[in-house]
């Protein structure tokens, strides 16, 4: 049992207000600023991704007593749906029959988390500005603007959980020997909708997460509970087929018409919404360190900001909360080893998540419609199932399982290494399920295992 401290957390997204539930049933005292105003009285503003909840999700949820309620709030994505060119719709199943991920609407999710938390008993103080922190002495300091006058709320410990752009980090980083980068794609999104059909009725199928791969370019679309579909168009910021050159209405609709007709007359506010939704960014955040003294943590994107191809953000900020609680009941009131020991844990699998997010940008806009990597997907499965002890999926491993994101990233580059091998054999197409394959897969695990 820990010693009572008032905490605040800057941030009421999805890790904050998390962070606050699982910070309230340990018995602390927990303040929520955020510069917003509370988002249960406002609608998002077309800049969102919808959330793909997975296994490290869920069980994050599971540990303070909140996934049956959320999952009220959610649809199972058991395969992906990919839409090509002058081809049939076809699916590619996640994983094992039962395995789905879960898809959320952001702002619905936020809402009904900031609810939970009041429930618990944490505060929320919105449009509150924080701008700056005192580090040794765990003091936040909000005021209307940055040259205004500040009011200084003391606190026993603080939390960053305020976003890529958080402002307890930027303090952080006046600090000497503190490491950051941050790197941007030249892809960049924008949310499109999809409404409900007659009825209320998905228009698509509903239990898929479904891909328009084009390359350089692409379009998804998660499912909603209203029956409504959020789309996001992924393309490169600059340059031909870009952000940039569709700057027209006749423009755009020309680009859908070529390249995503089959889905264009679903999207009835197509034109609108291209040119009133934002196009946003898309980077990713290292940094070192996360924790100052007993004092100052960061959490989430704040951290260690992802691009959202794995749809392992919020999971991963989620696991990073359920990390810390287990070092909570492990250290009781030495913050100190805490917070240390929580960096040394989360620091390279936030790494490792970041190169899988990047990499799996690559395989959804493009190897989705390539029939090698279709064959090369087929062999996995079909090895795996014939020997689940010794190959569990690279996907799988990171959405399915809680095995650490460094050690999915190891065992996906050793089976990338294997599945090289196996594609170079003759005429593998009719050969993929041969015993031939089956033993050079065995024998490549044995000799991986042995030189590791």
């Amino acid at each position: 049992m820990q010693t009572p401290k008032r905490i605040a957390i800057t941030g009421s997204g999805l890790v904050g207000t998390l962070l606050a539930i699982y910070l309230q049933k340990k018995g602390h005292q927990v303040d929520v600023y955020d510069r917003r105003p509370d988002i249960r009285t406002m609608q998002f503003s077309g800049r969102s991704i919808n959330l793909a909840m997975s296994t490290r999700g869920w069980k994050a949820l599971e540990g303070v007593g909140i996934d049956k309620s959320i999952r009220e709030i959610a649809i199972p994505m058991d395969k992906r749906a990919i839409h090509v060119p002058n081809k049939p719709m076809y699916f590619q199943y996640y994983g094992k029959e039962g395995e789905a991920i879960y898809s959320i609407s952001r702002g619905v999710l936020n809402k009904k988390m900031i609810d939970l938390a009041e429930d618990v008993g944490a505060r929320f103080i919105f449009n509150s500005k924080v701008w700056d922190v005192d580090l040794p002495e765990a003091v936040i300091y909000t005021g209307e603007s940055q040259k205004g006058e500040w009011t200084a709320h003391k606190y026993d410990l603080v939390f960053g959980a305020d976003g890529a752009f958080s402002r307890i980090r930027h303090k952080m980083q006046r600090s000497s020997m503190f490491n950051y980068s941050q790197y941007f794609l030249k892809t960049g999104y924008k949310e499109l909708s999809i409404p409900a059909g007659e009825g209320g009725k998905h228009k698509l199928n509903k239990n898929s997460l479904h891909i328009w791969p084009r390359g350089a370019f692409m379009l998804i679309a998660l499912p909603n509970l209203d029956g409504s579909f959020t789309c996001t168009l992924f393309m490169p910021m600059k340059g031909e087929n870009s952000f940039d050159s569709l700057d027209t209405e006749a423009k755009v609709g020309c680009f859908f018409e070529e390249h995503f007709n089959g889905v264009k007359d679903d999207i009835p506010n197509l034109i609108r919404d291209f040119f009133k939704n934002p196009t946003s960014a898309l980077m990713t955040i290292k940094c070192e360190p996360w924790v100052y003294w007993d004092k100052v943590a960061l959490i989430g994107d704040a951290a260690h900001a992802v691009v959202p191809f794995y749809g392992q953000g919020m999971n991963a900020g989620f696991e990073d909360i359920m990390v810390l609680s287990q070092l909570m009941e492990k250290y009781g009131d030495d913050w100190e080893m805490i917070f240390s020991t929580y960096q040394k844990e989360r620091k390279p699998n936030t790494d490792a998540v970041a190169e899988l997010s990047y990499r799996n940008f690559i395989e959804m806009s493009s190897k989705t419609a390539d029939e090698r990597f279709l064959l090369r997907k087929k062999i996995e499965k079909w090895f795996s199932e014939k020997h689940p002890g010794k190959w569990l999926p690279l996907y799988s491993r990171v959405t399915f399982s809680d095995d650490s994101y460094a050690e999915a990233l190891r065992e996906g580059d050793l089976q990338n290494e294997i599945m090289d091998e196996v594609m170079e054999v003759d005429d593998i197409g009719k050969k993929w399920n041969s015993e031939e394959v089956e033993n050079i897969i065995l024998k490549g695990l044995s000799e991986k295992k042995c030189k590791s």
